[in-house]
């Protein structure tokens, strides 16, 4: 399988995990046991607001109804979990795994699948009945040859607008714009009032927003078409919405370090439009110890990404169980809580995503979220590249590699080219 990063880049994550995790408390952790307790190392890329809040209100339940084990944060900063991601691989080579660690459901698990290093979970699905509450699709996601994976605790929507009303409005914008025609013609207006248009944060920030404009520009059945056999990403039409994607770009502000600080540029007012997940939301939205505090539709307001409207462009966290791990049954443990009714509405509401349960409180799921949850039962379905779905990690390597080069030179002929070498290397 192909490195995604730099030796350089994997000797600081290194540096980075002999530091050892933080539980939600603070306390360092060791590995063993703590306290008498066997610990359960928990890896994930859960450390910004709304995420790391919900990740705690899950701990809470896991602690109370199994103490007698001791939660172990081992979560790697980074969205998108690329740092998280490369970390895990050098554990999972070196026969050192955690206990249980974050995957996006989909393609992004077929690697760790087909090198032996997951064990399969239909035991935990017959037991807790988990195919009579998740959705058929999501369990097909997530199985291979009959065998089921991963526990999904969420379900994520990539392709949201948030924008600023204020801004819009002092930029005479008078509705969110729903085609990308009309998404470059509000940016020039935003232009000319000098607040930022469109606000990003690292590189991978740019590969969320293409597959975004390329859901828009093609249409939801040509888009889920390029993962499959025979796709074409040389074709008029991806070369179409890759000249949309490189006007939209002209009008991006500088980036910034990552996700959260784009949004913070929009709910804030110097920025008008970001295009990110619905984990924003919970950022937007949750209280100042863990979020910004912002008012809905005051502060913050949100709309299906331009010429996406009737699609549902989605990711699901889920959790695995990996072979060799320390801490089997504690780690079994914790599934089971990730599973839970009782588990994701502790989590989704806080990390502002919706539960993968179809038995979920909908009470809980209010303002956005309930929006999502309306829009996930009646939409069409495409998979997003960036998280998971759509591609595997060798492929979304390529993709971003692709992305980075042309966040360098701006050449639209040569990313496509890129795109194009990368969907043929891994589509077999």
């Amino acid at each position: 399988m192909r490195r995604w990063l730099a030796t350089a880049a994997m000797a600081g994550l290194l540096a980075l995990s002999a530091c050892g995790g933080q539980e939600p408390g603070g306390t360092q952790a060791t590995g063993g046991t703590a306290g008498g307790k066997q610990q359960v190392e928990v890896f994930s890329w859960w450390t910004g607001p709304g995420e790391a809040d919900g990740l705690k209100a899950m701990v809470q339940i896991f602690q109370k109804q199994y103490p007698n084990y001791q939660f172990f944060d081992a979560a790697v900063a980074g969205g998108s979990g690329d740092k998280a991601k490369a970390l895990l691989k050098t554990k999972l080579d070196g026969n050192q795994p955690p206990d249980t660690f974050q995957g996006h459901a989909g393609a992004e698990l077929q690697g760790y699948i087909q090198d032996g290093k997951l064990e399969e979970l239909n035991f935990l699905y017959d037991e807790l009945k988990l195919r009579d509450v998740f959705p058929s699709q999501l369990v097909e996601q997530i199985s291979v040859d009959g065998k089921i994976y991963s526990v999904p605790v969420n379900i994520h929507r990539s392709n949201v607008m948030w924008f600023n009303p204020n801004v819009l409005k002092e930029a005479g914008i008078t509705a969110p714009p729903k085609t990308l025609d009309e998404f470059i013609a509000a940016l020039e207006k935003v232009k000319g009032t000098g607040k930022i248009p469109l606000s990003i944060g690292s590189e991978w920030t740019v590969t969320h927003l293409l597959e975004s404009v390329l859901l828009g520009s093609m249409g939801t059945d040509a888009y889920n078409a390029l993962f499959k056999p025979g796709a074409n990403w040389a074709s008029p039409e991806v070369k179409t919405a890759l000249e949309k994607f490189n006007t939209i770009m002209s009008y991006a502000g500088d980036p910034q370090d990552d996700w959260q600080p784009a949004a913070k540029q929009v709910a804030d007012g110097q920025a008008a439009f970001n295009i990110m997940g619905d984990w924003a939301y919970g950022y937007f939205h949750n209280p100042p110890e863990g979020g910004l505090g912002k008012k809905s539709k005051v502060d913050f307001d949100w709309a299906p990404s331009p010429g996406t409207e009737g699609t549902y462009l989605w990711l699901s966290d889920s959790f695995t169980l990996p072979k060799g791990a320390k801490n089997r049954e504690g780690a079994i443990a914790w599934l089971k809580v990730a599973a839970s009714k009782e588990g994701q509405d502790a989590f989704n509401p806080k990390k502002g995503s919706i539960p993968a349960r179809k038995d979920a409180d909908k009470s809980l799921y209010t303002d956005y979220l309930a929006d999502a949850l309306e829009d996930w039962s009646g939409n069409k379905l495409a998979g997003s590249i960036q998280h998971g779905v759509a591609v595997n990690q060798p492929w979304l390597a390529s993709i971003n590699e692709a992305v980075g080069l042309y966040l360098g030179t701006k050449d639209v002929a040569a990313l496509q080219q890129a795109l194009d070498a990368a969907a043929k290397a891994n589509l077999q």
